[in-house]
């Protein structure tokens, strides 16, 4: 049986290699990235199989939005592939949906497949007013109320938030070492 768990340390190596086997090697240059890099995630989920291998990962983000408090960008979500079509990644957005309400949040905006991320909620309609940090295909930009008009008054462009990652932060200036803290992150 695959059970969730919270993110830990150990897990970074095994998130990051199937997170380049289901986005590929250019992940990093999606615009999404802009507002990951060099941050910590707010919640962090891994699901783990009976052997102790991480078979999927759902990550939310702290951003700031003018007219809008307590938001979070989901992203991404990987499932490995032979745990497709299990109802893997439907339980990873159940348990961070849940979460981030309990704790809280207010709403919650993403860059996916609207189709997947519809039966879950998010729309379309929310994030008209919103800009991102770089290119991003409209149809695949989608927002989530968990509190009722969170997104309502929601203008501008979406900023990095949240604490920066100390990893990444502390890093000498030398862009080798750059590019392995933010593969290692």
């Amino acid at each position: 049986m695959i059970e969730i768990v919270d993110e830990a340390p150990a897990h970074t190596g095994a998130r990051e290699l199937l997170l380049d086997r289901a986005f590929g090697p250019d992940r990093h240059l999606k615009t999404c990235e802009r507002l990951r890099e060099a941050r910590l995630p707010a919640l962090a989920f891994a699901a783990m199989d009976d052997d102790g291998a991480l078979v999927g990962t759902l990550r939310l983000w702290h951003v700031a939005i003018e007219g809008a408090q307590s938001v979070l960008l989901l992203g991404p979500l990987a499932v490995d592939a032979a745990c497709r079509s299990e109802g893997l990644g439907a339980r990873l957005m159940r348990q961070a949906l849940n979460r981030a309400a309990v704790a809280g949040f207010s709403a919650i905006i993403l860059v996916g497949d609207a189709p997947y991320y519809n039966r879950f909620g998010f729309s379309g309609d929310l994030t008209h007013d919103l800009d991102m940090p770089g290119p991003v295909d409209r149809a695949r930009f989608l927002g989530l109320e968990l509190q009722p008009l969170a997104l309502g008054t929601a203008r501008g462009l979406v900023l990095p938030a949240g604490f920066l990652d100390p990893v990444c932060t502390e890093m000498p200036q030398f862009p080798a070492l750059q590019g392995y803290a933010k593969r290692a992150a």
